[in-house]
Parts: C-alpha cells; structure tokens; sequence
C-alpha cells in the first residue's frame, strides 16, 4: 500500500514537509509519505531497477552508488520521523491533562454508583478531593512540561522511550500520594478527638510498612537503573539507540520492539499489586493500605528479577573471522585490496537500529582507512549489513601487509581488533 501511494502521490501545496498539525498533510503525514518513497526506491533497486548506465557494469560501483542513494533517502526518512516525534510530544499534554481528568470523572461515578444505598459518607468526599488535588498537580506539571510529552515527562528516558522503571516508580508515588491527602482530607473533616487520633494511627509504620517498602525499593530500582544502563552504555557493554518518540509498547518491550519477560513480569505483578492496593485503600479509608507482606515479597522478587534482566542484557559487539568474499567460481586467494571481506560475529546491529539511516552510520577500520559498510537491498529489507555478518571492500589505500580491522556500531559501540593479513 505504502509503494503504490509512493507511485500515485503526486506534488501538493504543502508537499509532504508540513508540520503545522492543523491539516491532514501534517508531520505525520510528511514522515509516512517519506517512508513509501524510501521503501519504493529500496525494492526498485533489489529488483535491479533503476541503476544509471555509467555504474550498471561494475558490480562494486552499483552497489555503491545504490548504498548512497539509499542513505540519502533514509535520511529523509529521519528527518521526517524526528520532525514527526517532535509535534507527537508537543501536542501530548494535552491529552494526559485530559487523561488525568477522564481519571477523576471515572473515580466520581463510581463513588456516585457505590453510594447508592450506603449513602454519601465523609470518606468520599476525602477521596474526590484527593483525586482533584492530585489531577491539578499533574494538569500543572504538564502545562510546564508540554514540549517533553506532559505528564509522561518524568518517565521518558534518555533515550526518548518510555522507562518502565520510572513508570512504575511513578505509579507507586501517585498512589501513596493519593492514599496520604486522602486520610488528610479525613482528618480535616474529623471532628471527634477519638476520631482524629485513629486517622492519625492509620499513618504508623506498623500499618502500612508494606506499602512504603514495595515503595522504597520501586523508587530505588528507578534510580539505579538509570545508574546500571548509563555505566554500561559507557563502558560499551551496552548499545543504546535514540527514539524517534515513545511509546506505550516500551514499557513492556526492548529497544528493538521485542517483549521481554522482565519488563511484563514487573509491570504485570505490580499493576496487580496496585488493584489490591487500591482495593484495601477503598475499604479502609482511614489508614494506610496494609499491603500483606505475602505479596509484597512477589513484588520485591519481580522487582528484583527485572533488576538483574537489567544486568544481563546488551554486550559489546564482537568480531570472531574475517574472511574473503568468494562468489560462485571464484578461485581461492588470499585477500587483496579490492576484494570484499566477511566480517563474522555478533552485535553488529544494536536493538532499534535495524532502520536504514542507522545501518547507513556503521563504519569498519580497516587498518587506517575508514570503510563505511554498504547497504545491499533486497524484497523487504537489507541482507548487508546484518548482526552477525558484514561484507565491506578491501579500499586501495589500504597497505598491504598485516592489517587489524573493528566495527563501529550505530550506537558508537566498538568491537575488538581483528587481525588480517591482505597481499598486493
């Protein structure tokens, strides 16, 4: 579909680079017709289409000419994503406010539902204003975080995708917030001495250490996080690639888009823990919710599991062989300048660099000369560069003699030197 708009979309007055949002040829209309042009040329060029005369001859000379076609395009591409992520986050606020109040609108009805019968009780009235105290917070820092997506500012990570451990985090302190004005609007309206030292014996520790353990360690895994990942992004044991915008996928995803059994198992058991948080928190509005330590134990050890996912994931790239490329009939030979090399290994392509502005960066030493690895089309993507094969030409100006080659990754990442021999 996106091919055959490519080929039917002609030239319009706001020619696909409009990012004024207020008509249908916005950002992101600008960004998906730049993707069907790109995706267009990619397929043309794997079906061998396209190529100009003066390089159809050479095999070496069109897969160059095709590798900077391509990322010249995919670069558009970028530019068109980045401009889109930019307008997505500045007009985020905006539906997070709304969010925010859709959120105490729903908390009134089913007050509202729930008093039937029972009548309205003092306890109510403690929660909505809780709940409104809290949605003008937010509405406010959103209003002074519209440009970084709003309420969602705090939880958006470095690398512009959501963090699961500040979300989280995030969710557990809007909780207990909440939990706390609303034995604080209790307190206020109390107006029996007996009544307001029970209220005030609801906050002892004894009541709710549960809650404000499973608290202090979501708040400290959120932290040190972004401690471990910073270090090993560093230190190259781990690749990190920038977003175009977040989404809500990440918190359950890696970089590339992949579900990971330490992120769903911590959002999962602790949204679960919220519920019946939330749930102690409705029957017993005068203290705080006393989270049996039962669950609070499930909830350290999810806790615990995805800090060591955290650990565990990423490693630096590495180089296992280098050999020369041989086609069908070539003879054996050692390698020589002007012929390609397989370069094998692992990491090449680090999560979320598998689009082609990103392959374009991925550059191999090849003794003092810089080669940076071509983009070989085919139907559906790219065969080179892959994580776990590269296929580079050996330049001219390298000297003959014993050579060391590394790959630098998209994400700036380095991998160990490999030594080759190449003869004249």
């Amino acid at each position: 579909m996106a091919v055959q708009e490519a080929r039917q979309g002609g030239a319009d007055a706001h020619g696909g680079g409009c990012t004024c949002g207020d008509c249908p040829h916005g950002a992101r209309e600008g960004h998906r017709r730049a993707v069907a042009a790109f995706l267009l040329r990619r397929d043309e060029f794997a079906a061998g289409q396209g190529l100009p005369a003066a390089v159809a001859h050479s095999a070496s000379a069109s897969r160059q000419w095709v590798s900077e076609e391509l990322t010249q395009s995919a670069e558009t591409v970028a530019e068109r994503g980045r401009a889109e992520g930019e307008a997505w986050l500045a007009g985020l606020w905006r539906r997070t406010a709304c969010a925010v109040w859709a959120a105490v609108v729903l908390l009134l009805l089913v007050q509202a539902l729930t008093a039937i019968g029972a009548g309205w009780t003092a306890a109510r009235t403690a929660g909505l204003l809780a709940a409104l105290t809290v949605a003008v917070a937010l509405t406010a820092a959103s209003w002074f975080h519209r440009a970084r997506g709003g309420v969602l500012a705090p939880v958006i990570g470095e690398d512009n995708r959501l963090s699961t451990s500040r979300a989280v985090a995030a969710a557990w302190v809007l909780f207990v917030a909440f939990a706390v004005l609303v034995l604080v609007g209790r307190l206020a309206a109390a107006s029996h001495h007996a009544e307001r030292d029970a209220l005030i014996s609801g906050l002892e520790l004894a009541r709710g250490a549960g809650v404000v353990t499973v608290l202090a360690v979501m708040c400290g895994i959120a932290v040190l996080v972004r401690r471990v990942v910073g270090l090993r992004v560093l230190s190259q044991r781990l690749q990190k690639v920038r977003a175009d915008r977040p989404r809500a996928a990440d918190l359950l995803t890696d970089d590339s888009g992949r579900g990971t059994f330490a992120d769903i198992q911590y959002v999962v058991i602790s949204a679960v823990a919220l519920v019946f948080a939330a749930v102690r928190l409705a029957r017993r509005p005068d203290q705080l919710p006393d989270l049996p330590w039962g669950l609070a134990v499930v909830v350290l050890v999810s806790a615990a599991t995805y800090l060591a996912g955290k650990y565990a994931e990423g490693g630096r790239p590495v180089i296992l062989s280098v050999v020369r490329a041989r086609e069908a009939g070539d003879l054996d030979a050692p390698i020589r300048t002007g012929d390609d090399i397989e370069i094998r290994g692992a990491g090449f392509v680090p999560p979320g660099a598998q689009r082609a502005d990103r392959l374009s960066r991925m550059v191999v030493r090849i003794g003092a000369v810089h080669v940076h690895v071509p983009l070989v089309p085919v139907t559906g993507g790219f065969s080179n560069p892959t994580d776990t094969l590269l296929t580079v030409p050996v330049p001219a100006d390298v000297e003959p003699g014993r050579v060391e080659v590394q790959v630098v990754t998209a994400a700036g990442a380095e991998t160990n030197r490999y030594a080759i021999d190449v003869t004249e």
